[in-house]
């Protein structure tokens, strides 16, 4: 990277600041105050750094909570405009000093780069960040037109004299990345030989949940996210929680708590799929989110056809309970176009999760006692347990499935 000497200007706007679902707090607007540091001078085809520096966030920490040292992250988008037009992402690490409720936010600087594509005046303005702070998003977006923060006299030189998009800097974790919102429609990643994709990524979609745990009832909505890697006539499947659903009301040790949801299949195929999680490596503490970790599981089609995947009913083991958290609705995050498999079950059978899981099969609710021959058929044997919906239903030999 070569360029001229750094310059950083001031620019201050009118923001909203939209605080996450389902904590009960109004939106905010304030005044976002930023300095952006870029080179005064570059030539074509160099890579540049900017630093954005928060003066003043719009919002500050809530009366709910302190917040503790470290635990807050940025993460925005610059736009770059004028000889070339590019969106520049930007982040900040987890870096801050303790805040006390109702105390001015502190954000660390955000970081990123832009390569530099045409000769001329490229400016450079702040536009909307994200604040996650304890697994939640605050979103914040100008109300105004704001004014650039900086310009970039650019020379000819070597390089491309097409645009290109900025080249972000090292991106946040998977809870907070910028570039993920709620609408993204599932996009497969074709392989590099340019053969037909094998990743196919779904988008995030808010699930209201309902819990019901030891200590009670508790609400909480989690934007969820499901991809898919084909493998072979299956699917590997990977469930991210972008937040958490619930606190720990006790002081948890490592390696005891292990959730696991069932993703429901629809459109052509039925039935659901088991994910799982491993145990928790680090103690949590009371109060603190019970963190949900990448969730794994196979899912082979049981129908050929365009094949929906929902978040489904959530379970969480700890310390010998358990917890059932129920969708009070849920949204397609995942479509794939299948092709029913030999060890797919009819009406859409799929399997997932730990070795040792047992495969489910949709389309059961109720049975007979003369049904034991279809129920021994798909596999299900006296005193098998299966889990339909938010309940367990054990099948004993005469007699209709026991709740």
């Amino acid at each position: 990277m070569t360029a001229g000497p750094a310059q950083a200007a001031e620019v201050s706007y009118a923001t909203k600041c939209v605080p996450p679902p389902g904590v009960g707090l109004p939106d905010v607007n304030g005044t976002t105050k930023v300095e952006i540091t870029a080179p005064a001078t570059a030539k074509v085809g160099d890579t540049v750094d900017v630093v954005w520096k928060f003066t003043q966030a719009a919002s500050k920490n809530p009366d709910i909570v302190d917040l503790p040292a470290n635990s807050v992250q940025p993460s925005g988008t610059l736009k770059a405009a004028g000889a070339q037009s590019a969106d520049v992402a930007m982040s900040g690490p987890r870096q801050n000093p303790a805040i006390p409720k109702g105390a001015a936010m502190v954000l660390s600087d955000m970081k990123g780069t832009l390569k530099l594509t045409a000769a001329g005046q490229v400016t450079l303005t702040p536009d909307a960040y994200v604040v996650n702070a304890l697994s939640t998003d605050t979103k914040c977006a100008p109300t105004e037109a704001v004014q650039p923060a900086a310009t970039i006299n650019v020379t000819a030189g070597e390089g491309s004299s097409e645009p290109s998009s900025a080249s972000p800097s090292p991106s946040p974790s998977p809870s907070t990345s910028p570039g993920t919102s709620p609408g993204t429609s599932p996009s497969p990643s074709s392989s590099p030989s340019g053969d037909t994709p094998t990743d196919f990524t779904g988008k995030v979609v808010d699930v209201p949940y309902t819990c019901q745990s030891p200590i009670g009832e508790k609400k909480a909505t989690s934007p969820v996210q499901i991809d898919a890697t084909k493998n072979g006539g299956g699917y590997d499947l990977t469930v991210q929680f972008k937040k958490s659903v619930m606190d720990s009301p006790v002081a948890i040790p490592a390696d005891s708590v292990k959730p696991s949801m069932r993703v429901v299949l629809g459109g052509s195929d039925r039935g659901s799929v088991t994910v799982t999680g491993p145990t928790n490596a680090s103690p949590i503490a009371q109060g603190a989110p019970i963190e949900i970790p990448d969730l794994t599981g196979t899912y082979k089609p049981g129908a050929t056809g365009e094949s929906t995947l929902s978040p489904g009913v959530l379970i969480v083991e700890a310390l010998g309970t358990t917890t059932t958290c129920t969708p009070d609705s849920t949204s397609v995050s995942l479509t794939l176009d299948t092709e029913e498999q030999a060890s797919g079950a009819s009406g859409g059978s799929a399997s997932g999760g730990a070795s040792g899981s047992t495969p489910t099969s949709g389309g059961l609710a109720e049975t007979g006692a003369g049904d034991h021959g279809t129920l021994k058929a798909l596999g299900l044997v006296a005193g098998t347990a299966v889990l339909l919906g938010a309940a367990v239903f054990t099948f004993l030999p005469g007699r209709r499935w026991l709740r």
